[in-house]
């Protein structure tokens, strides 16, 4: 139930004036104009860096993102592709040849990738796989002959299928799978998404898996001999989350053999762990090991070698209680490079290939979502702070030096509230992380109205990183505080397992010990608070409003607070049935966590309820159960609908849409006077 909030922006030249001379408070309408950074490659030479840049063409009112190039020693930045389809993923190819990506340009269809190659000596584009199904995934041989990919089969009922066969009416929907849906994806019938290898010079693809089950995060052995990659089997996959390593020749008719084979989950692409890397000399395999499958999302994430023959998985940070993500070997193949989550903040840390000392290397307030090490020993990294959006940087003697620069004008434009990390203590004494953003044009010894933010998931947190939500809040007059309460990632596995079946709970205390602190600290006005959150930021926003009258105003999204009525319509039955048991035989646990519904007559605060109307994450029908308990109670209400939205809004006029109306809806209410002097 992950919160997702795409960042889309308008392009602008790089370099190019502000728009403004003064800078002016935040908007909706700003954020139009931000750009998200991500995927930062290095070229074999180290010279280049390759990464995409996401924007909101407000034209077309759709997302578009293109490949960009800025030069390792910042003296240059390239935009690589203009198209008005988007182009991700982009890879220098090994010799140097080609820079590739994946693209949907001329298919007809959003998300029907096919692979591109960009020749570097000249010429344009080329599309080199004309599939019926989507790449999904691909990585270079180290040769540069070759590609392996991670291919979906086609749908043949999607409606774009169904339109070229020129059928007037769509066939019948028939399921048989135990999970039957999935967010984007739809109903899930028989397809699979498997591995092949792509031969460069003869443009001729080749199948080297296939079944009942799906192959993810494939990678090449340093001859270029092998592939590992990642998947889970058995008589039925769907049962289970157990992730295992395959590696195989990558030659077809070649079995894959099994690497892994505990019943917990290993670079499951669910958690976002990164794909297997294999050492230098090819003699061990680095990933990242899941938590026991009791354990769901809530487990740790732990980074293990194993040696590429198979055997007994080797942790290497055991005693670290953090989750670790996308591992790299450094070219000596003596230490592992990775993601180090804690409190708030993803640093970068490296360890001995043998195990031992944990050293962050890169660290601090911030929150890095990706590097890559250079073929010189550089490294890269995606970079945010409170203040500044994703970004590409060089990280060289100890510090950080800008490469990408996409938002540099933008920020000139615009004024920004402080942000401060806060922590509140909660009602049994523990201590809550969280942030305080004070509005901008704060006056100290004023009260402002004042919202808390709950992040989805439940299990990710509110970094050290850039927040356009809170932002925007800010810019309109409100201080906004933020919180992490149990179940939330980054303090370890038992502060993230205290809410296992017991949603609502002990967060719910949590979240609210961040607004005590505000409130105690002078700026928050205890009379004009507002609350709200995504995903499973808006089911503990039902529960608060259920269990405490202090909120005057509410925005929940896309949130589930009759969780029974989530069994067998979302898509998360597996986590259902064994974090909670099968309502039939625990009825007493889900009437536990179904809290906000079944004491909906509690609820006096008038609430925003808002959701995408194609969401199988957490079905659009949760949100109207909860919206029409409100109105049988004439608790001031309003039901918002994004057509064609899934869990995630990114059509870029609704995900301005959405902005706008919390502001209104908390104006309404949060509004009514002025802000108060301290003390009154």
């Amino acid at each position: 139930m992950k919160n997702l909030l795409p960042l889309l922006g308008l392009l602008l030249p790089l370099g190019a004036a502000a728009q403004t001379t003064n800078p002016h408070p935040l908007t909706a309408r700003d954020l139009q104009q931000l750009r998200d950074v991500r995927d930062a490659h290095f070229s074999p030479d180290g010279q280049w860096v390759t990464y995409v840049v996401s924007q909101a063409d407000t034209a077309a009112d759709k997302g578009n993102a293109d490949v960009w190039m800025a030069r390792y020693d910042g003296s240059r930045n390239l935009r690589v592709t203009t198209s008005p389809d988007n182009e991700t993923a982009p890879r220098f190819s090994p010799d140097g040849l080609y820079l590739s990506f994946l693209s949907s340009r001329g298919e007809g269809e959003e998300g029907h990738a096919q692979l591109w190659l960009l020749n570097r000596n000249g010429g344009e584009a080329e599309k080199v796989t004309k599939l019926k199904g989507s790449v999904s995934d691909y990585v270079w041989a180290p040769d540069g002959k070759r590609l392996a990919l991670i291919i979906r089969d086609a749908d043949p009922d999607s409606l774009t299928a169904v339109q070229k066969a020129k059928k007037k009416t769509p066939p019948v929907i028939v399921v048989d799978r135990f999970q039957f849906k999935q967010d984007v994806d739809g109903y899930l019938n028989k397809q699979r998404q498997h591995l092949y290898v792509f031969d460069v010079a003869a443009r001729k693809l080749s199948k080297l898996t296939s079944g009942i089950y799906d192959e993810y995060s494939p990678s090449w052995s340093p001859d270029g001999k092998q592939l590992v990659f990642v998947s889970k089997r058995g008589d039925d996959p769907d049962r289970h989350d157990n992730f295992d390593l395959y590696a195989m020749e990558a030659t077809p008719g070649a079995q894959p053999r099994q690497l892994t084979t505990t019943d917990v989950a290993d670079s499951a692409p669910s958690n976002w762990s990164g794909r297997p890397v294999w050492s230098p000399d090819g003699k061990q395999i680095a990933f990242v090991e899941g938590g026991p499958k009791d354990q769901l999302v809530y487990g740790l994430h732990q980074l293990a070698v194993i040696p590429a023959t198979g055997g007994t998985p080797k942790l290497l940070t055991s005693g670290l209680d953090r989750n670790t993500l996308k591992p790299q070997w450094s070219k000596d193949g003596k230490s592992l490079y990775f993601l180090l989550e804690d409190d708030r903040a993803q640093v970068l840390a490296r360890v001995p290939a043998s195990g031992g000392k944990v050293e962050r290397v890169l660290d601090g307030k911030r929150e890095i979502t990706e590097f890559e090490l250079g073929p010189k020993g550089q490294v890269v990294v995606v970079n945010s702070e409170p203040l500044l959006p994703d970004e590409v940087f060089a990280f060289e003697k100890k510090d950080l030096r800008p490469l990408s620069k996409q938002n540099d004008a933008w920020l000139k434009t615009v004024q920004l509230g402080a942000v401060e990390p806060i922590q509140g203590k909660s009602k049994d004494g523990t201590l809550v992380s969280g942030f305080l953003v004070k509005p901008v044009g704060y006056q100290a010894g004023q009260k402002y109205p004042t919202v808390l933010r709950i992040h989805g998931g439940p299990v990710s947190q509110f970094a050290y990183s850039f927040s356009p939500e809170w932002q925007v809040l800010a810019a309109h007059g409100y201080a906004v505080v933020a919180s992490n309460p149990r179940g939330s990632s980054g303090r370890g596995l038992e502060f993230s397992r205290a809410i296992y079946a017991d949603w609502g709970n002990k967060d719910s205390e949590d979240a609210l010990s961040v607004v005590d602190y505000a409130v105690q600290q002078g700026i928050a006005d205890p009379a004009r608070l507002g609350v709200g959150g995504w995903s499973y930021g808006g089911i503990l926003t039902d529960h608060l409003i259920a269990r405490d009258k202090r909120f005057k105003a509410a925005t929940s999204g896309a949130g589930i607070a009759n969780v029974l009525a989530g069994y067998g319509t979302d898509q998360y039955i597996r986590d259902y049935e064994t974090e909670l048991g099968t309502p039939w035989e625990h009825t007493d646990v889900w009437m536990r966590i179904s809290y906000p519904f079944f004491h909906a007559g509690q609820i006096s605060t008038p609430t925003l309820f808002l959701c995408g109307e194609k969401d199988f994450n957490v079905p659009l029908l949760n949100t109207e159960q909860m919206y029409q308990a409100l109105q049988s109670l004439k608790v001031p209400t309003q039901l918002v609908i994004y057509p064609g939205q899934f869990h995630g809004i990114n059509k870029p006029s609704y995900v301005k849409d959405r902005y706008d109306r919390y502001l209104a809806w908390y104006d309404k209410y949060l509004k009514s006077g002025t802000t108060t002097a301290g003390g009154q």
